[in-house]
Order: C-alpha cells, then sequence, then structure tokens
C-alpha cells in the first residue's frame, strides 16, 4: 500500500503546486522541496525490507478481462533509480527558486516538474507491461511540455524531443504486446520468472531490437543523441533533473530490468556494445567542441548514457554493478556541474567558456563545486567517478567470448573516457582558470549554492566511503541478473590491469587537454556534413509534400476528385476477388423473398429517375425516397433500429440539404454527353461490384459464436433486452465512446470551421418589412411547431428511456430530438438561430459519458455498467448507469444536428441569397 500512497502523494503535491506557487512565488521550490523528501523518507521506511532481500508489492486489478493489473513492485533496481528520482528532485526544487525570476511562470514550472516526478517514479516501479507503457509514456508528455515552456525558441527542439521520444514510446508498446503473446501474460514478473519462454520464442528477435530502439531513443544514442543537445533550450533545472539524472536513465532502467531475458542473447551483447561504446566516444568529441557550458554537458550525458549501456550489454555481474554504480554517480556529477552552469549563467549573463575566466577569484565556492563535479566526472581518485570507471574496466575486461574483445572494448573506454577528462578540465579551466574577465561579479548566496554543494560533496564522501553502497549495489545486480551477488566496492584494488587503463586515461586526457588548441583546430577541421536535426528537419519536410501529393485530389471542389479513389479501390478489389476465384459457401438460408423485390424494383425507379432530373430540389426528394426505402427494406428484414435510424438520418439529411440547397442554382448545370457516358459506365461497373461483394459474402455464415452469447447472454449480464442498445452502451461502451468523441470534434470543428460566417438575418413576424407572403406561409407551421414539438419531445425521451429493452437508445432519441429541433426552426426562417446551443449539448454530453465511464472504476473497470434496483410503490425497478452514458449520447449527437442547422443555415459574408433580392437592396438581407 505504500507504493500507491507515494504515488498518490506525488499526484496531491503536483495538484497543490501551482496554488502554493501562487502564493509563495517562486520560493514555492522550498516546501516542494521538503515533500519530495518526506515522500522519500517514506519510500526510505521499506528500504531495509528491500536490501535484505525482500520486495514490496501493490497489485490491483485494472483491465481483468486481458489480464492488465495495476501491478507496483519495489526492488533494488527500482529503489536505485526511485532515490535519484526523489532526492535529485529535492535538490532542483530548492535550486529553483534562487534561479528563477519573479516573473516566470511558477506555478506551470512547478506542477510539471512534480507530476513528472511522479511519472518517472511509475515506471520504475511498474511491474506490468501495460502501466510501463503508460508511465513511460506519461514522462515523454512532461518531458516535451517542459522543454516547450521555454518559449518561441523551444517549440522545434521540444518538437524534435516528443517526436523522437514517442516513437520510440510505439517501440516499447509493440514490445509489450509481443512479450505478453509468446509469455503469454503482462505481468513482468511472470515473465522475468522462466525468461526461457520468450528466449525460445520466434519473436524473441523482434522484441530485444524493440526494446533496445526504445532505450536508445530515450537515452538519446546515436543515431537518435540530437534531440538532447537540442533540448537544452530550456531552463536550467529542467535540464538538471530531466537531461541528467532521471528522463533519459529510463532508457538505462528499460535495458537493466530486462537483462535477466536477454542477457545471453549474442545480438543484445554486440548491438548495444556498439552502440554504447559509438555513441560514448562520439558524444565526448562532439563535447570537446563545444564552448557553451550546458550543450557541452548535454553531449558529455550522452556520452556517459554510452558508456552505461555498453556496461549493460556486456550483462555480467561485475557490468552490470559497474553500470549501477556509474548511474548512481553521473546523477551526482552532472546534476551538480548542470545546477553551476546555470549560476555562472545567471552570475556573469554568459555561458560561453571564452567569454569567461578567472571566476575563481570572484566566485571562489564555485569554482570548488565546479571542480569537485568535473574531477569526479574526469575520474580521478578518491571521487566515486573514479571508483566507478574502474570497476567498469575490471568487467569490460571479462566480456564474454574471445579474450580480444574485453581488451579491445576496454581500449575503446579508454579512448571515450580520456576524452571526458579533456573537456571535464576545459569545463573549469575555461571558467575560472586564467585572467579575471569580470571583476564585479560575486558570490552567490548559499541558498542557491547548497543543492549544487550537496551532491558534489557525496561524491567525495562516497568515493572515501564507497564501502556503504555494497548493500544496494548488490542488491541491484541480484534483482536485475535474478542471481546471487556480493559487490565489494573499494577506492584501492591494488595493482592490476583497472589501474593501468585509469592511469592510461588520465595521460590521455592530459595530453587532449593540454593540447586543447590543435585538439581544437582538428575537431573544427572536420564539420559533420548532415547533423541529427538536419535529419530530421528533412525527414519531416519530406514527409509533409509527400502527404501534401497524396492529399492533393481531396484540395479539388470537384465531386469526382474525392469520388474517384474510393472507386477506383472498389473496382480493384473487385477484379481482385474475381481473379482469385474465392469458393463460396452456400446459404444457410433462402435469400429470396418476393416483397424484397418489389423494394428493388422501387429503389430501382427512384435511382433512375434521380439520375436524370436536372433539378436540385427534385434531387433531394428522390435521395430522401431511395433513403426512406431502404429504412423499409431494414424493417422488412427485421431490424427495426437500424430501421428507425436511417429513416430519422433522412430526414434530418433533407432539413440540412435545404439549408445548403437555398444558397444554390434550382437546376444542376449540363454535363457534356462523353463524360455522362463514363460516369455512368463507372457506376455501373461499381454497383456491380459492390453487389457482387455483398451477394456472396453476407449472409452464407450461420450466427457467429459471439451473437448467439449476446443474444442469451445480454439480459442477464445487462439488465437489457434490446441487444441492439446493450452491445452499445455496455458490452461495446469504450467503442461508442470513441464514435461520439470523433463525432464531438466533428460538430466542434464544424463551429470553428464556419465560425467566420455572417450573423443570420432575423425578421421577427411583426415586422413591417417582412413581405406579407413569408408572414402568411408561416402561421400554419408555426401552429403545427406548437402542437408536434411537444409531441417530438414526449417521443424522444420516451425512445431514450426505453432503449435499453426496445428499439430505441441515445442515438435514435437524439435523431428525433433534432427533428423537434427542425419542425421548431422553419416556420421561424431558416437563417434563425436555434434556441438550443451546440457547444453546450456536445461539451455536457462528452462530460457525462466520461464520468459515467470513471463511475464504472468503482466496479474494477472504466465504462463497466453498474447496475442497481429502486423501490416504488412496492415495485423494484432495475437502474442502470447505462442510461446515464447514452443520455451522453444524446446530447453530443443532438448537439451535431443543432450545429449542423445553426452553421449551415448561414451564408458566406457578402453572399446574396438568390430568393430575397428586394430585402438584400435594403440592407436587410444576405448573410
Amino acid at each position: 500500500m505504500i507504493l500507491a500512497v507515494v504515488l498518490l502523494a506525488l499526484v496531491v503535491t503536483a495538484v497543490a503546486a501551482p496554488a502554493i506557487a501562487s502564493r509563495l512565488g517562486r520560493n514555492a521550490g522550498y516546501p516542494l522541496a521538503v515533500a519530495f523528501l518526506l515522500i522519500g523518507a517514506l519510500l526510505a521506511t521499506r528500504a531495509p525490507d528491500v536490501l535484505d532481500g525482500g520486495t514490496v508489492s501493490l497489485n490491483w486489478e485494472w483491465m481483468p478481462s486481458i489480464g492488465v493489473s495495476f501491478h507496483l513492485h519495489l526492488d533494488g533496481l527500482s529503489l536505485l533509480f526511485a532515490s535519484l528520482v526523489l532526492g535529485v528532485g529535492a535538490l532542483i526544487l530548492a535550486y529553483c527558486p534562487r534561479y528563477l525570476g519573479t516573473s516566470e511562470q511558477h506555478q506551470r514550472l512547478y506542477m510539471l516538474l512534480t507530476l513528472f516526478a511522479m511519472s518517472m517514479l511509475g515506471l520504475v516501479l511498474a511491474r506490468d507491461l501495460v502501466l510501463l507503457f503508460v508511465f513511460w509514456e506519461l514522462t515523454t508528455l512532461a518531458s516535451f511540455l517542459l522543454i516547450g515552456g521555454a518559449g518561441r525558441t523551444a517549440v522545434q527542439p521540444a518538437a524534435r524531443a516528443l517526436v523522437v521520444t514517442a516513437g520510440g514510446g510505439l517501440a516499447l508498446l509493440a514490445a509489450a504486446v509481443l512479450l505478453s503473446i509468446s509469455a503469454g501474460t503482462t505481468n513482468m514478473s511472470v515473465i522475468m520468472a522462466d525468461p526461457s519462454v520468450v528466449i525460445e520464442s520466434p519473436l524473441a528477435p523482434a522484441i530485444a531490437v524493440l526494446l533496445i530502439i526504445a532505450a536508445i531513443t530515450k537515452s538519446a544514442q546515436l543515431p537518435f543523441h540530437f534531440w538532447l543537445p537540442d533540448a537544452m533550450v530550456a531552463i536550467t533545472p529542467v535540464s538538471a533533473y530531466l537531461h541528467a539524472a532521471t528522463l533519459v536513465k529510463g532508457g538505462i532502467y528499460l535495458l537493466m530490468r530486462f537483462s535477466p531475458t536477454f542477457a545471453h542473447m549474442t545480438m543484445w551483447t554486440v548491438v548495444l556494445m556498439v552502440i554504447g561504446l559509438t555513441t560514448m566516444i562520439v558524444g565526448a568529441a562532439f563535447a570537446l567542441k563545444q564552448h557553451d557550458l550546458k550543450s557541452l554537458l548535454a553531449y558529455s550525458t550522452v556520452s556517459q548514457l554510452g558508456f552505461i549501456i555498453a556496461l549493460i550489454g556486456v550483462g555480467t555481474p561485475g557490468a552490470l554493478a559497474a553500470a549501477a554504480l556509474h548511474t548512481f554517480a553521473h546523477a551526482m556529477f552532472k546534476a551538480t556541474l548542470f545546477m553551476l552552469a546555470g549560476i555562472i549563467d545567471r552570475e556573469a549573463g554568459s555561458r560561453d567558456i571564452r567569454e569567461l575566466g578567472g571566476l575563481r577569484r570572484v566566485m571562489p565556492v564555485t569554482a570548488t563545486l565546479t571542480g569537485l563535479a568535473a574531477t569526479s566526472m574526469a575520474g580521478i581518485p578518491p571521487f566515486i567517478g573514479f571508483i566507478s570507471k574502474e570497476e567498469a574496466y575490471s568487467a569490460l575486461l571479462e566480456t564474454p567470448g574471445p579474450a580480444w574483445t574485453g581488451w579491445l572494448a576496454a581500449l575503446a573506454t579508454v579512448a571515450g573516457a580520456g576524452l571526458t577528462f579533456a573537456y571535464g578540465f576545459r569545463i573549469f579551466y575555461g571558467a575560472f582558470a586564467g585572467p579575471t574577465t569580470q571583476r564585479k561579479l560575486y558570490e552567490p548566496s548559499m541558498t542557491f549554492l547548497l543543492p549544487a554543494a550537496i551532491p558534489a560533496a557525496l561524491g567525495l564522501v562516497l568515493g572515501l566511503t564507497v564501502g556503504v553502497l555494497d548493500p544496494l549495489i548488490s542488491r541491484t545486480v541480484e534483482d536485475t541478473m535474478l542471481t546471487e551477488s556480493h559487490a565489494k566496492l573499494s577506492l584501492w584494488h591494488g595493482f592490476g590491469s583497472p589501474l593501468v587503463l585509469s592511469a592510461l586515461t588520465i595521460i590521455t586526457g592530459m595530453a587532449l587537454f593540454f593540447g586543447r588548441y590543435p585538439v581544437d583546430r582538428a575537431l573544427h577541421r572536420h564539420r559533420v556534413p548532415l547533423t541529427g536535426a538536419d535529419a530530421f528537419n528533412h525527414t519531416v519536410s519530406g514527409s509533409i509534400q509527400l502527404g501534401s501529393w497524396i492529399g492533393l485530389p481531396a484540395r479539388s471542389h470537384a465531386i469526382g476528385a474525392h469520388i474517384a479513389w474510393p472507386l477506383a479501390a472498389l473496382l480493384v478489389l473487385g477484379a481482385t476477388g474475381i481473379a482469385m476465384r474465392p469458393d463460396v459457401a452456400e446459404p444457410p438460408l433462402s435469400t429470396t423473398r418476393p416483397h424484397d423485390w418489389a423494394v428493388v424494383a422501387l429503389l430501382a425507379i427512384a435511382i433512375l429517375a434521380l439520375c436524370l432530373t436536372t433539378t436540385r430540389i427534385t434531387a433531394i426528394v428522390l435521395l430522401g425516397a431511395v433513403g426512406f426505402l431502404v429504412g423499409f427494406w431494414f424493417l422488412l428484414a427485421g431490424a427495426p433500429d437500424l430501421a428507425l435510424t436511417q429513416l430519422l438520418v433522412e430526414i434530418l439529411t433533407v432539413v440540412v440539404a435545404v439549408l445548403v440547397l437555398r444558397r444554390l442554382p434550382p437546376t444542376f448545370r449540363r454535363i457534356r454527353r462523353p463524360r455522362a457516358i463514363l460516369t455512368a459506365a463507372i457506376a455501373v461497373a461499381a454497383g456491380t461490384v459492390a453487389a457482387a461483394a455483398t451477394f456472396l459474402l453476407a449472409g452464407r455464415r450461420d450466427r457467429s459464436a459471439a451473437a448467439d452469447y449476446l443474444i442469451h447472454n445480454a439480459k442477464k449480464d445487462s439488465g437489457g433486452s434490446n441487444v441492439v442498445n446493450t452491445v452499445l452502451v455496455d458490452f461495446r461502451g469504450l467503442d461508442t465512446l470513441g464514435e461520439v468523441t470523433v463525432l464531438a470534434i466533428a460538430g466542434i470543428g464544424l463551429m470553428a470551421l464556419l465560425r467566420g460566417t455572417a450573423e443570420p438575418n432575423i425578421l421577427p413576424a411583426d415586422s413591417a418589412t417582412a413581405p406579407p407572403d413569408r408572414l402568411g406561409n408561416m402561421v400554419i407551421p408555426r401552429f403545427a411547431a406548437r402542437v408536434l414539438v411537444p409531441m417530438t419531445v414526449a417521443i424522444s425521451a420516451y425512445l431514450l428511456f426505453r432503449g435499453h429493452y426496445e428499439p430505441g437508445g441515445g442515438f435514435i432519441a437524439a435523431l428525433v430530438a433534432g427533428v423537434a429541433v427542425a419542425v421548431l426552426q422553419l416556420p421561424h426562417g431558416l437563417d434563425h438561430p436555434p434556441r438550443l446551443r451546440a457547444p453546450y449539448l456536445i461539451y455536457g454530453g462528452l462530460a457525462l459519458a466520461v464520468l459515467t465511464g470513471i463511475g464504472g472504476l468503482a466496479d474494477g473497470s472504466f465504462l463497466r455498467p453498474l447496475h442497481g434496483h429502486l423501490g416504488i410503490g412496492g415495485a423494484e425497478i432495475s437502474m442502470t448507469s447505462s442510461l446515464s452514458f447514452d443520455l451522453g449520447v444524446f446530447l453530443i449527437v443532438l448537439g451535431m444536428a443543432v450545429s449542423a442547422f445553426d452553421r449551415l443555415g448561414r451564408g458566406t459574408t457578402g453572399e446574396l441569397p438568390a430568393r430575397e433580392p428586394e430585402l438584400a437592396r435594403n440592407g436587410q438581407g444576405g448573410s
């Protein structure tokens, strides 16, 4: 239960953050930092149990029908990353008050930082594949919003980060699906308990590749590294927290978590080592080229993450222990360096080391802290960074396979570490050595320096007493490899190959540092012809151009351009089907009934007349007749719900068509005979293919098992006897919610699209300027409306409430209510706005449907219907939350109808209705 409390506490903190920030301003970071420390202390109460070999778990049913649960699990690996999330998070929040200006958006920043911490903590605690993916995507969204909050210049970098990391999220989703298929469960504990089930599956290589893609996109590895330096447009606290200590460690966590499953797969080892070591060297070389402190630290992070991924690829207990230790060390020294870069920027007004120099004389404490963190990053004793690198050298030399592979990997690491040493010293020398260029500076306050000082000092203290981390590192390796491990961390392991490699690293780094001028010239002489950001931008622009080319026909006003593609697809599919000569089963029942042929004959007459008519109003009447005949055919086939829906849709279509047609010429323009013959041939061919497909594919199998189940169990499971409605609101309510959401978006889009139309021309009934014929002609329709509208509304309500038991329901009831709106609308003039407001109906209906779905969580699942009984006067009435959901559907569909009446009844600005030229000349007509 403590795990749920911890996550909930972070959610509550995030919700409260804007209110705290509105009252305390930037100083809200202090109470939020205290909240992080208290939450961390609460989680730490279970740390002794974890370090002693136990675990803490929470498992709630979430989607039981597919076996997905809200499963949280705290073990050694989760504890390591959770300590970074909460510990570094507290330091960053304590750093924010002095870094932020008084005019910045403190409320948004503090809320998003806390939500990100919750998402990241949920990620490392998740023990179900679906839950892992959900938290993974939440970290991506929070990161996007935090980067994008830096202003207009951050829009493109934030978009690049979102696309790359979200693409990795899709890879993780695909891996989760394949894992669940191969293992038969989404429970990660079950999957890892028997890795052979996954490894022996033919899906194993695909799963491994997808997991690697997800990890290297999140952890900014080649070739996806470019998004991380771009993200440095974010403010320093965001960079220090997300892009140094936590977010980019998500990929590290993912690879370590799945190491017991794939560590013995050669492809896994080779790919991770090649990507990791290449990224380490290339990232370090790019870092050495930088003059901006944040850019330098960004490429340094890319390099250090590559180092850790290479260690994970080795896959031995020693390598994973080194990876865990370096993950911890990197979070400390890199968070310190980012915070100090922000301090230098705030105090000196620049992060360019070419413009800085000699700051040690005016900012000695800042210089000392920078020296401590840079020395740890460079891997110099007695700092923790030295110990983690020496442990890594030892592990790399024991890489499985031929002996030369270990030495090759170790020497490649020496090259990357030597570059790290060089740029680590460049940071300190560029900012603090040499002559003082800015003498008016002064040391910032200790409250500003303290958050950076704590991890810098810990790097030294833990280097001297690194043995205290043995239980945590041992437990991390045990929970990663699922084998017993006893880490023995020490500052001094005696003379040996690791010490020789460490000395070689320092010598290489010093040579690069003291030869920095020729090294700089060499690095800047060779430019990368195409950067990752350039490649991304070219890909995006190419995709846009391709989409523009594909969508070119849709930008035409001609109907033929829109209908050509579906007709062509239909004809191609039909020709393909005929060429394949499929075997067609005999229909189980007779498909020929005399009354069907009568309907077919009437349909043929109406369609032929529709093709030959030259007037628009006649075409609408005939099209409505076709729709009514189809609805009647549905009724004859035993589908009253479908028939009623079809008839009501036809009525409303005619009303909407009248609104549109009144602004068009009364007759169609003449079409040349050759074109008419061609279009007729295409229509006959398409109709023949569609009819043949319907004849050959429909009605040739017995009722499906799902249909049998619904017919025999709908009443027992849902309390309703109308199977059609129970399917819509009970069995597949989530599908219906998606469909009405699309309908709501269409309605909102319709209102937004036509928002610029002129206001309607409203002529009151008693207006002296209204034409006498209009006033006289409207008396009878208005009287009829007063009689018919209440009756129609009553019928609509009746259909809504009875939909669970008889033909009806929210959709049909809304269409009937739409007819009432049409009856009320027409007598008052087509330009008169409806009294109902479409936005309120759509928003209210969607909110009601979603809230009903949330209510279903009380019974364990979103949108699960809640049933009950109400006793009235000795009678027992069955009650269900499906009615509330159906009411939401009713409001959305009605809102869509009202939107159509309101918007399509308006003309565009400057348009003159053809039937009222006199009013237009008097300044009263046209809309």
